[in-house]
Formats: structure tokens, C-alpha cells, sequence
């Protein structure tokens, strides 16, 4: 009798676990979620502006580049292994073969606070030798690496530029902190722009497929 008692408290732990749980995720989901029901004018929805400029470098069989640091970075370098799957001549910026880019090229880089000095740096070189630059930033007026961009790409979340207040002080805590949000909904993002540029570039899954690695 007492092992029965032991085992259903044990349960009823666990499934208090998995609601406990469950209900963070939906948060985190409802969180990253709301991003995209935010007003972004005057600048174009992010998943049309990105699936413009990839469409139309893909159909001058141009190469896309991308950068960003940090978690940012990640997100972009998962962007860059599916675009390379979806059959475009990507490279990320730093990688040991990643060639030199030229006017035929478009840069994807993400500054979610607005700027960092080698976003910067590096969207400054890819506009001197006449790429086009698709700068990611949940700070579209103020950021440093505006200056830099041909278009700029807006996701309207919270970044660590906007996450305390003029102490410096987080006045609570939050779920997703400093730029956990933005860089959530950049993946959010990638992930809806490599769905819809696979229909729009007519690639099957098989396709897609048959260009990941066998590396592994």
C-alpha cells in the first residue's frame, strides 16, 4: 500500500513537471510569436524583404554572405547551412573558404542592438566593393550599422540596447532575457523564409534533402 502511495505522488510530481514545463514553452512560443504581429513601417515585413533579396540574388546566381556575432551569429550560420541546401552559393563570414565579395553579392548581417564594431566594419567593406547589404535590427533609426545598409531588415524585439532602464537596472526577470527574444524570432524567421523560398525557388524536399552533408 505504501509503495502504490509513493508511486502515484511520484506521478502526480511529474505531471505537475510536464504542465510546469509545458507552460514555460507556450510563454517562450507566445513571446517570440507576438514579434511578428508588431507593426514594422515604414520599412517592408521581414519575411518579404528577405525573400525578395534572396530571390532576386538567386535568379542573378549571385552569393549570399552572412554575419552577425554571438547568438545572433548561430542563427545566421543556421540560415546559411539551409540556404546552402536549398541550392544558393552561401558563405559565412570568417569561414576558412569563404571568398571575397563582389557587386554581384548580397551581405546578410544582423546588429539587433543597433551596432557592433565588426558588423559594422565588415557591412562598410561589402558596400565599398559594391554588394548589397541586408542589415537585420531591432533598432532601425539609431543603430551604427544603418549607415552601412542598402535595406534594412526590421524585427521589432527587445535587444540588450532596450532591456534596462537608464540605470542599467532589469527591473524584473524576464523569460527570455537581454536579446534572447530577437534572436528567438530571427530563428522564427529564418525558418518561415527558408519554408516559403523553397515554393517560390521550386525546390523539392528531396532536393533540400539530398544537399546535406554525408559527413557525419
Amino acid at each position: 500500500m505504501i509503495k502504490i502511495q509513493i508511486t502515484k505522488a511520484q506521478r502526480e510530481r511529474e505531471r505537475e513537471r510536464e504542465i510546469s514545463m509545458a507552460s514555460l514553452a507556450t510563454q517562450i512560443c507566445s513571446d517570440i510569436s507576438s514579434i511578428f504581429s508588431k507593426p514594422t513601417h515604414p520599412h517592408p515585413p521581414p519575411l518579404d524583404l528577405l525573400l525578395t533579396e534572396l530571390t532576386t540574388i538567386s535568379a542573378q546566381n549571385g552569393r549570399v554572405f552572412l554575419y552577425g556575432v554571438g547568438r545572433e551569429g548561430l542563427m545566421l550560420k543556421a540560415l546559411c547551412m539551409r540556404l546552402a541546401h536549398l541550392g544558393l552559393s552561401t558563405h559565412f563570414v570568417f569561414d576558412m573558404t569563404t571568398p571575397p565579395i563582389t557587386t554581384n553579392d548580397l551581405l546578410i548581417a544582423s546588429a539587433g542592438p543597433g551596432g557592433f564594431s565588426t558588423v559594422d566594419a565588415i557591412c562598410n567593406v561589402a558596400r565599398s566593393h559594391g554588394a548589397r547589404v541586408l542589415l537585420l535590427t531591432a533598432q532601425p533609426e539609431t543603430g551604427s550599422c544603418v549607415k552601412h545598409a542598402s535595406v534594412i531588415c526590421y524585427v521589432p524585439a527587445q535587444t540588450m540596447a532596450d532591456d534596462a532602464d537608464e540605470e542599467g537596472a532589469v527591473k524584473s526577470r524576464p523569460v527570455l532575457p537581454m536579446g534572447s527574444l530577437y534572436e528567438g524570432a530571427l530563428f522564427v524567421l529564418f525558418e518561415m523564409v527558408v519554408y516559403k523560398l523553397g515554393e517560390v525557388l521550386g525546390e523539392s524536399p528531396d532536393a533540400v534533402r539530398s544537399r546535406h552533408t554525408n559527413l557525419e
